[in-house]
């Protein structure tokens, strides 16, 4: 397939005008007209995951956070982001993203299903009710913060979390907010969450949020927001299954020693 056509079935998903005016994401780097048969996923272009694509016959890279963020002056082996760029460029393949527009059509939802929340709703509304950041919904079954604790590592294949509010305490109503989500504790405090569960929550957010009256769970960054690569490879498998898909195995969380 040529790459504008998969970015056309990607954008079905995930329209790019969906995304945040700040944000970069669509096709970053490669010809749209190329032909490619094999794609790989990851979260980041990182210079380990050029080389797996490559080993893997990869031609196009589909990763959700952008490789190319702020303006580029200059393209060189001094610069990460320019070493990057010449190596993906230099193994003719291609680098399609798809950030803030995934976020607010699949991530959320998705993040809470993997959870099994029942009647859910998106967290942060920007396009309607259907689309926004985050979402929230209701447990099955009362379960206490320690409970939920493990439970969430289960769901999304973490070592640890960080807990902050009282083990004991009973959940209910659950909001989640993959990536960083110090921005969504006010809206879920306002929905009269029990919890929410996200990342890269700093001290300060954390233990004000437990005087707010919500209690957080923290799973990383890189814990909740790597369901990205499985649920695109369901989908282009599902959409376009002439296609080889190979979702990354290289790239990890950080360590905790």
């Amino acid at each position: 397939m040529k790459i504008k056509e998969i970015i056309g079935i990607l954008n079905e998903l995930a329209p790019i005008q969906y995304s945040e005016s700040w944000d970069n994401p669509g096709l970053l780097i490669g010809d749209e007209e190329k032909e490619v048969n094999s794609i790989y996923i990851a979260l980041d272009a990182t210079s380990e995951v050029i080389e797996a694509a490559h080993e893997a016959g990869a031609g196009l890279i589909l990763t959700h956070h952008p490789l190319i963020f702020h303006p580029v002056r200059r393209i060189s082996g001094d610069d990460h982001v320019g070493k990057r760029v010449m190596k993906i460029i230099s193994y003719d393949m291609a680098l399609f993203c798809m950030h803030t527009d995934f976020d607010v059509t699949c991530m959320g939802v998705e993040a809470a299903s993997m959870l099994d929340l029942m009647e859910i709703k998106i967290l942060e509304p920007s396009l309607g009710e259907d689309i926004g950041l985050g979402a929230i919904g209701y447990l099955k079954e009362d379960l206490t913060l320690r409970e939920l604790a493990e439970k969430t590592k289960e769901s999304y294949g973490v070592p640890q979390v960080r807990v902050y509010g009282g083990l004991d305490e009973i959940i209910l109503k659950v909001a989640v907010l993959p990536g960083s989500g110090s921005s969504g504790i006010n809206y879920a405090c306002m929905e009269g969450c029990d919890v929410l569960i996200t990342g890269d929550i700093g001290h300060h957010d954390g233990i004000d949020a437990v005087e707010k009256g919500i209690s957080i769970i923290d799973a990383g960054h890189f814990g909740m927001e790597k369901l990205f690569a499985g649920y695109m490879q369901l989908y282009i498998q599902k959409t376009m299954p002439e296609l080889n898909v190979t979702v990354d195995r290289v790239q990890k969380d950080f360590h905790i020693i």
